[in-house]
């Protein structure tokens, strides 16, 4: 079976493919300092909690924190005996290669999350992650990774406005019942919530138009079922977008190898 690991700058998703389907998803938060045999102690125990008795033989792996990949390196080598893909990397094919500046650069998750939205709905594409950052990929006609745009993050913008200003709380991002508010958390909340929906919408219209052509508009990321309340620009969310794409990339390794 395969584990798929998906390392991002606040979580990292961990989830078993038996081929067909995903058996289980787990969530941690990503911390560099964590060891191969903390990982294994974690995982294990989940697995026993679940009963699940599995045998995982195969990994892959996409990281935009580069200290996390060693120890996730280790986990695999050492407790299930392969050596896993780590996307990103000069050994680790892409069904499409990204036609960027630097394609080095561009973060991992982006490149996954653009085979997987090309894989469920063709090309012509923006893929919007509600992550640590906010982030816009453009996928070509032919499945490509051409550009994108970052923005801040939501919880990211929460915490800096809480920082900066002394007398703000800290509040949770939420759909507010109406747009003016009356007290200050409801001001902020509004302030954050329709503030990102017209960031979307607007990123998302200037796009089509330099694009000149129909765009689908394709959400992932743990925040995106609840910006999908406040707009209609979005044609699908995907919970499980990223690691869609991660077996569609192991799967091309695995082909190219026995050719």
């Amino acid at each position: 079976m395969l584990l798929a690991i998906d390392c991002g700058n606040t979580n990292t998703v961990f989830s078993i493919w038996d081929g067909e389907s995903f058996l289980c998803t787990w969530r941690i938060a990503t911390d560099h300092k964590r060891t191969a045999d903390e990982y294994y102690v974690w995982l294990s125990s989940l697995m026993q909690l679940h009963r699940l008795e599995v045998n995982i033989s195969q990994a892959i792996i996409s990281s935009t924190v580069p200290r996390v990949v060693f120890n996730l390196r280790v986990l695999c080598n050492r407790y299930y005996d392969c050596r896993p893909y780590v996307v990103g990397k000069p050994d680790c094919a892409l069904p499409h290669a990204p036609r960027v500046d630097q394609p080095a650069s561009v973060g991992p998750d982006r490149l996954v999350n653009t085979h997987g939205a090309f894989d469920r709905h063709g090309g012509d594409l923006i893929v919007v992650d509600f992550g640590t950052a906010t982030t816009f990929d453009v996928v070509d006609s032919d499945g490509a990774y051409i550009g994108g745009v970052i923005a801040p993050g939501v919880n990211l913008s929460l915490e800096a406005l809480h920082m900066a200003a002394a007398a703000l709380p800290h509040v949770d991002i939420t759909l507010p019942e109406k747009v003016i508010g009356t007290n200050t958390v409801a001001c902020i909340q509004s302030g954050v919530y329709w503030g990102y929906i017209g960031l979307v919408e607007g990123i998302v219209r200037q796009i089509r138009a330099e694009r000149d052509r129909p765009m689908k508009v394709v959400a992932t990321g743990g925040l995106a079922p609840l910006f999908e309340q406040g707009t209609e620009v979005f044609d699908a969310v995907e919970d499980d977008l990223t690691m869609h794409g991660l077996v569609l990339i192991f799967d091309h390794n695995r082909r190219l190898e026995s050719a």
